[in-house]
């Protein structure tokens, strides 16, 4: 008789677990619960563990599906904000001249002196004077 006293209490302190801790954890639960009475533990202080540990899983808050599709939608979005922020400092930068910082600097014309070649691999540049106190 006793066993079926501890046996409704165990399986009384499952049953405030939600559902689907039940499906998932409750017959490994109760098969814990069965081994630790037979080696002594008493089975209030076992039902009193399920009981908090029911409280605890009620109270935990879980994330769903909904919560991580609505946390990938905000990481995309800052993602091409950032995006979107760098390629219009980018095309601000290209207007003003000052992406490259040698927007002056031009190959020389073909209508050099031919006697002023250049060593053969160089190249000869022509630099104009430079706009807004940069050089070449």
């Amino acid at each position: 008789m006793g066993e079926s006293r501890e046996t409704r209490l165990i399986a009384t302190a499952l049953r405030c677990y939600p559902a689907r801790w039940r499906r998932r954890h409750g017959d490994e639960a109760a098969e814990l619960a069965v081994l630790l009475i037979r080696d002594g533990a008493s089975a209030g202080s076992i039902a009193l563990s399920y009981l908090g540990g029911a409280a605890r899983e009620w109270l935990t808050p879980h994330p769903s599906r909904r919560l991580s599709a609505v946390a990938c939608a905000l990481i995309v979005a800052a993602c091409s904000l950032g995006v979107s922020a760098g390629l219009a400092a980018s095309a601000k930068a290209d207007s003003t001249g000052q992406a490259h910082g040698h927007a002056q600097c031009q190959p020389a014309s073909t209508d050099r002196d031919p006697s002023a070649t250049p060593a053969i691999g160089h190249s000869q540049i022509t630099l104009r004077e430079p706009v807004h106190g940069k050089s070449c």
